[in-house]
């Protein structure tokens, strides 16, 4: 079955429909990720910032605004891995329409109780966003709620092309947008506006390595379907595109590249880090592909735009990807103490890491095991330093006061 392509007059009609009730969320270039990625310039565009905390509000209300009163009336239903769900929620609570969400077990708690608190019935079912996905049709034949999709219908696309149009006004001189793809609804919207512009501006989508399932579709010129996902990336775990989606991004989407949990995790600490801006993991994986050796991006002498897409992240979530981020940056580092003199050296301990500028962030007494002399205390620090060497000269540091001994040292 053939599907209509979205136009670029589409969505410029979204933008006018949702203009009052989205924000134009900011460009931030940052000169440190243009370094770091060989490009000319690049432009970050903040939908963590927007409301709800990412870009589905856009699409969400388009889709919504657009109902029929007997639609309205029957009250909507969607599925969603936590931004969808938020979007529809509040789009709901504007339009006075009652909305029930059905999310995924892996959905982080932040995002159902931001759901709820919009006004939304929340219904935790499945292990992954395709059980959820299923449950909710079948919900919606059952009770005849109004099914309104996360990403496969022409008016999502639309209200997500909007940002497409922010950034050409912007970001003019943008020469490659990079873009994360779950269902590909954010990718198509976004592309149609750029091509529109300049059929020369390249369109990247991004996706996880454990959720790879664009590539093979678009090389294969059919939807492939993934048996399964294993990703930190939980907002762009689809195992596949559907039919309007792909049809749209088959036309705009000039390459899609993979990128590891690591690189991801290692995206999230630096735009923590160098941007002050949290951002959940699917929304740094597009700068995680800008900055990776290894996916061949060659971005030398081009302008990128990179959508960081949501920033709905539980706080403790965070903290653990950003220490999995310095670990993959190389500049983070555990290691077990043999201690004499426990807890006098302590004090010896903190001063030493202080005076070689690391930063101690985990020190505590461990559980003897069997490397450990029972005339010693053992003990784990965790340290923060600029790098490998960095991190071996405070170790050799520690091992070199009295009463120390570094029995064994980790650096991912």
């Amino acid at each position: 079955m053939s599907r209509r392509l979205v136009t670029p007059e589409d969505v410029e009609t979204a933008r006018k429909r949702i203009d009052d009730v989205v924000h134009r969320t900011p460009l931030d270039t940052s000169r440190t990720f243009a370094e770091l990625s060989g490009a000319d310039s690049l432009g970050l565009k903040l939908e963590n910032v927007q409301r709800t905390g990412s870009f589905k509000i856009r699409g969400a209300y388009n889709t919504m605004a657009q109902l029929a009163p007997e639609e309205r009336e029957a009250g909507v239903i969607s599925s969603s891995a936590g931004n969808h769900a938020q979007g529809v929620a509040l789009a709901g609570n504007l339009l006075d329409i009652d909305t029930t969400i059905v999310v995924p077990a892996v959905t982080p708690a932040a995002k159902i109780e931001a759901t709820r608190g919009y006004g939304a019935e929340v219904v935790v079912e499945g292990d992954i966003y395709e059980r959820s996905y299923e449950y909710a049709l079948e919900r919606a034949e059952e009770t005849g709620e109004t099914f309104v999709h996360p990403f496969d219908d022409e008016a999502i696309i639309a209200g997500q092309g909007t940002i497409g149009l922010e950034l050409l006004e912007q970001y003019p001189s943008i020469d490659t947008v990079l873009v994360a793809i779950g269902g590909g609804g954010l990718i198509s919207g976004i592309g149609t506006v750029l091509k529109a512009r300049d059929p020369n501006t390249r369109v990247i989508g991004v996706q996880p390595a454990g959720a790879s399932h664009a590539k093979p579709s678009l090389e294969a010129g059919e939807i492939r379907e993934l048996e399964d996902v294993d990703t930190v990336a939980e907002g762009i775990a689809d195992t596949r595109m559907l039919e309007t989606t792909f049809a749209n991004a088959r036309e705009v989407v000039d390459d899609v590249v993979s990128v590891s949990d690591r690189e991801i995790a290692a995206a999230v600490t630096l735009l923590a880090e160098r941007a002050k801006t949290v951002a959940e993991s699917a929304g740094a994986a597009p700068l995680a592909a800008a900055l990776s050796d290894s996916v061949g991006l060659d971005l030398g002498g081009e302008h990128v735009g990179v959508v960081i897409s949501g920033g709905n992240v539980n706080l403790t979530e965070h903290a653990e990807l950003t220490r999995t981020g310095l670990y993959e940056l190389e500049r983070y580092a555990e290691a077990r103490l043999a201690v004499a003199g426990w807890p006098t050296t302590v004090g010896a301990i903190v001063e030493a890491v202080e005076a070689e500028g690391a930063e101690l962030d985990v020190l505590e007494r461990a559980r003897r095991g069997a490397v450990d002399e029972p005339n010693r205390v053992p003990v784990t620090v965790g340290l923060e330093g600029s790098g490998p060497e960095h991190l071996d000269g405070v170790l050799e540091t520690l091992s070199e006061l009295e009463g120390v001994s570094v029995v064994e040292r980790s650096l991912a």
